[in-house]
């Protein structure tokens, strides 16, 4: 205790300016086993009226073992949008583990979420429901959420964007006393490690990007493409694939079978109590639930068998895959208030435009309902403004390591490629040809990521070696286990 209250003395003395209020408090984060330091910081929730009302952006220290740590912390920022980086301390502590050896690991929580003036629904739409429905509900959300203390009306949710969240993450940077840091961005959070790179350039030390999705992509137009390529990867690789060739072997037909089923009446149990739940499974929620199942290659060597069940009216073992990523107590919740004031001012506007990153036309699984329900939820939603170089990656100040999976359904190789063309010489992208959404989550990969930030020069960074992940096999084809004789 002790030592903690001189660390918080000394954070305090180290900050500049107008942050000396800042106070570290011990605290206890589910699922990290050693006491972290708990602070906030406050902010203007509009950053063009510094004198106006003000949110606390929070955030947690998790306070690097060695004696001396080195005095570059590493800055994780969550997916989403709308994911509470606190909320995943555990996840991130393992995640991360060797660097808390030497470094301090810093999550703060993006305005919105978490603790951060949290846009948290009070109950989240039925994701099965039709999508006048979902869009209905989303629209009362955001009439409740302008009554949260934090807020004084509808539009003061045009305050909680990127470009705002990352003037929040250089305050807390800022108020810790700390001059360079280490990025670490996974999903939407390397779009935020983007825009802190652009904005406060020569803050960063090393940045490392997860699945990216860049300022340009256009989310919900992306969805469907993105999705489509991995589904009709699946197809491909078990056409290839004699085990799975011979168990399936019209595995593609056999989907479009599925489909004309459609819609459907299901009993499942719930995720959590295991109460019977009632669903009624249409062409707009099915694919959903699809995509769903392809973030994890795992999950997805069992989607042939689902696939072939669900063609013959059995949809529990299709609906029971995405609920084992999506549900259940331990899934990371997405703030839907703040999820889209960032996509309704971010992406929308170049869908609107016809601009954005190109993608591909939608096969016959994935089309437009994702991106209906976008806008018409935008269509209601007070939009931020952001500038327009927010949308163009300049060269990178620092070294950045680019991690794509070959098989991602929503954030394939093709957008980080993009990426590393325009941060320039310092970008080094890698690719695992087999790995689904999150390629941090292999051991060899993490090594190399460690290796990558901890090298004292950008040219031995830039050497790390991620080549051992280039030959991670894909999961063979799941089968369930047969009967025993009597």
């Amino acid at each position: 205790m002790r030592r903690l209250a001189a660390l918080a003395l000394l954070a305090a003395a180290a900050a500049p300016a107008g942050a000396a209020s800042l106070a570290l408090e011990p605290c206890r984060l589910a699922g990290v086993e050693h006491e972290a330091r708990c602070g906030r910081v406050e902010r203007p929730l509009d950053p063009a009226r510094p004198d106006g009302p003000k949110i606390d952006v929070h955030f947690a220290v998790l306070p690097a073992l060695a004696r001396r740590p080195r005095d570059d912390a590493v800055f994780f920022f969550a997916g989403g949008p709308g994911q509470s980086a606190i909320d995943l301390a555990g996840h991130v502590a393992a995640l991360l583990a060797r660097f808390g050896n030497r470094r301090d690991i810093v999550l703060v929580d993006q305005r919105g979420t978490g603790r951060s003036a949290p846009l948290a629904c009070d109950r989240p739409p039925d994701e099965w429901a039709p999508t006048d429905a979902q869009a209905a509900h989303l629209l009362a959300c955001r009439d409740a959420l302008a009554r949260r203390p934090h807020l004084r009306a509808v539009d003061d949710l045009r305050h909680f964007t990127t470009p705002a969240a990352a003037g929040d993450v250089d305050a807390v940077r800022r108020a810790l006393g700390l001059q360079r840091v280490n990025l670490v961005g996974v999903s939407y959070g390397t779009r935020l490690a983007l825009e802190v790179m652009r904005q406060f350039p020569q803050t960063v030390r090393r940045v490392v990007l997860d699945g990216v999705a860049p300022p340009d992509m256009a989310l919900p137009r992306a969805f469907a493409a993105d999705a489509q390529a991995a589904l009709d990867a699946l197809f491909d690789w078990c056409d290839a694939d004699a085990a799975c060739r011979d168990r399936h072997p019209r595995l593609r037909a056999r989907w479009l079978e599925a489909l004309a089923r459609l819609p459907a009446a299901v009993t499942m149990p719930e995720p959590l109590g295991g109460a019977p739940q009632a669903l009624t499974l249409t062409r707009e929620s099915l694919p959903g639930a699809l995509r769903l199942a392809l973030y994890s290659p795992l999950l997805a060597s069992a989607l042939p068998h689902a696939i072939d069940e669900a063609a013959q009216g059995r949809w529990v073992p299709l609906i029971g895959l995405a609920q084992a990523l999506a549900g259940g107590a331990r899934a990371p919740a997405v703030a839907a208030g703040a999820h889209f004031s960032v996509i309704c001012a971010e992406d929308m506007p170049r869908i609107d435009a016809g601009s954005g990153a190109a993608a591909p036309e939608a096969g016959a699984t994935f089309g437009s309902p994702i991106a209906d329900l976008y806008r018409r939820v935008c269509a209601g939603w007070p939009r931020g403004d952001v500038p327009a170089a927010f949308y163009a990656v300049p060269p990178s100040p620092a070294p950045v390591l680019l991690l794509s999976g070959g098989i991602d359904p929503v954030t394939p190789p093709r957008h980080g490629e993009r990426v590393r063309a325009a941060l320039g010489p310092l970008a080094r992208h890698v690719v695992v040809s087999n790995a689904g959404h999150g390629v941090l989550a292999l051991a060899c990969v993490r090594d190399a990521v460690f290796r990558f930030v901890d090298a004292d020069a950008q040219d031995d960074a830039l050497r790390a070696d991620a080549d051992c992940a280039r030959g991670v096999p894909r999961p063979p084809v799941w089968a369930p286990i047969a009967a025993s004789s009597p």
